[in-house]
């Protein structure tokens, strides 16, 4: 049974009935223009998004991306949306203000911090407020959580991983430690834990460690929009009881894992349940926010009541032209500088090295994001050949994880794990393979600064916190095939490497030997 329209509404579609075809193609015209705008204040996003959602190594992204489509398509067509093109905006005060909060914010964004996810992710709250101003209000709060969806597809459970990922993991493993020191097993300690871990979990894995935090907020949030339950204080909570038995879940694996692999010495035992035991706590922990999420009373209520009805003044929309316009002019992206000259590395004479020219765009991907040298080179060394590369910076943003950079190469990314050349040299072991399956190389990587070497991406990126930011060189090494890291030679390579670097920045060498 249809509901009774309000005397505005009732109007405002007679007048809309009565309007000429010209009337009509005037007001498309104008809100065309209003998107052509939009698309033209943020146009520095959609490389980055094409990037995101065409490229192989983002396709867990574009699969999430393809099921989120199909879950609104099936909403939309069950509610039986109809859009019209030729309506004006109404000035509905929390999609304005997100509309224009959000764009502010990614003018910020641009100019001093340039972080493409959180600039898409802008674009994306932007964009929803501004369709907001031609969308009834309870249906624009009705689909607020689609759009979160849809910027949820964005790669947040990288930088998860990356920011958050590792101060979590050092209170991880100091918790597991603890709890073996309190059952009387002492022998184990932090860096043990962490090396041991990262050694038996595979690359990728959607369900490992801090990774699910953002499977599971895409999970609430489908869960919350299907189940039509309100965004509130109550929900709020609802996903931080999530966040917290998901952190307790993969406390308890990595306990588990530990004690099988490390104190029992079942290794191969350890590897097999991590992806189960991994598994097992996820479903746990979305079962629990289910049961809660369903204890909320649903929007039903205010999908029952009448539509409110709003005025559609006519200078709304020139304002609309006018503020987006003035925001596309005063856009400004974060300045780049040049990079400048490569320092003088040192090499003992046993490592023959050939500088190899960097390509157009790699000098300018690595100056657009601040590193102030890049230098490659082919190598031999007693029989070993490759080619590395060394990045100096004071940005983290210049020194990208090069698992990554294999890839965009051609090389599938086979593993990817800790290990420890020296108690404060750790180094990262990749394992990589051609499309074709026809053979297998090894690589190498690791960051250091004048008093550290770490191998992981996020403790290099939490340095920068520091009120003085060191310089640190990012040293990746790729061989012409697969290399036995415990062998002689590639382990006097790495320390030979590590003594160059740290003369470079004025530490102390260690020995090749």
């Amino acid at each position: 049974m249809s509901k009774p329209l309000s005397s505005v509404d009732a109007l405002s579609r007679l007048v809309a009935d009565l309007a000429s075809p010209r009337d009509r193609a005037a007001r498309i015209g104008a809100n065309a223009l209003i998107v052509a705008l939009w698309l033209w204040l943020y146009r520095s996003v959609f490389d980055y998004l094409a990037i995101i959602f065409s490229r192989e190594d983002f396709r867990t992204n574009q699969l999430v991306l393809i099921s989120v489509i199909a879950l609104i398509a099936i909403q939309v067509r069950k509610e039986r949306v109809q859009p019209h093109l030729d309506a004006a905006p109404r000035p509905f005060f929390p999609a304005l203000f997100l509309a224009l909060v959000g764009s502010l914010l990614y003018l910020v964004v641009e100019r001093f911090f340039d972080i493409n996810t959180l600039s898409a992710s802008l674009f994306g709250l932007a964009s929803y407020g501004l369709l907001g101003l031609w969308m009834e209000p309870r249906r624009w709060r009705q689909g607020f959580p689609a759009t979160l969806l849809i910027v949820g597809v964005l790669p947040f459970g990288d930088h998860i991983q990356t920011f958050v990922g590792y101060p979590v993991r050092i209170l991880t493993a100091s918790i597991v430690r603890d709890g073996l020191n309190a059952a009387g097993i002492s022998s184990v300690g932090v860096d043990t834990i962490l090396v041991f871990e990262n050694g038996i979990s595979q690359v990728d894995s959607p369900c490992s460690g801090i990774k699910s935090l953002w499977t599971g907020a895409l999970f609430l949030i489908a869960a919350t929009w299907i189940e039509r339950r309100p965004l509130n204080l109550r929900w709020l909570l609802i996903a931080l009881v999530m966040a917290g038995l998901l952190l307790t879940m993969n406390l308890a694996r990595v306990g588990t894992l530990v004690v099988v692999g490390q104190v029992m010495g079942l290794t191969l035992a350890a590897e097999m349940l991590h992806v189960p035991l991994g598994v097992l706590g996820f479903i746990a922990a979305c079962a629990v926010a289910v049961v809660l999420l369903r204890l909320e009373q649903p929007m039903a209520s205010d999908i029952d009541r009448a539509p409110v009805a709003l005025a559609r003044p006519a200078w709304l929309l020139p304002v609309l032209a006018v503020a987006i316009f003035a925001m596309g002019l005063v856009y400004a992206p974060r300045p780049q500088t040049g990079l400048e000259s490569s320092p003088n590395w040192d090499f003992p004479r046993e490592l023959a090295a050939q500088p190899m020219p960097l390509t157009p765009d790699e000098v300018a991907w690595f100056t657009r994001d601040g590193a102030l040298s890049a230098d490659r080179w082919r190598f031999v060394w007693r029989g070993v050949t490759g080619s590395m590369i060394l990045i100096t910076s004071t940005t983290w943003r210049a020194q990208h994880r090069p698992e990554r950079c294999f890839e965009v190469y051609g090389l599938t990314l086979n593993d990817s794990r800790t290990y420890l050349i020296a108690p404060d040299f750790p180094v990262r072991l990749v394992s990589l393979g051609d499309r074709r399956g026809q053979g297998v190389l090894s690589a190498t990587y690791w960051f250091q600064s004048v008093d550290r070497t770490t191998d992981d991406y996020g403790a290099r990126m939490w340095a920068d916190l520091s009120p003085q930011r060191a310089r640190w060189v990012l040293v990746s090494i790729l061989f012409d095939r697969e290399r036995d890291p415990q062998a002689p030679d590639v382990q006097a390579l790495y320390a030979a490497l590590h003594a160059t670097v740290a003369r470079t920045l004025g530490g102390v060498a260690r020995s090749p030997e």
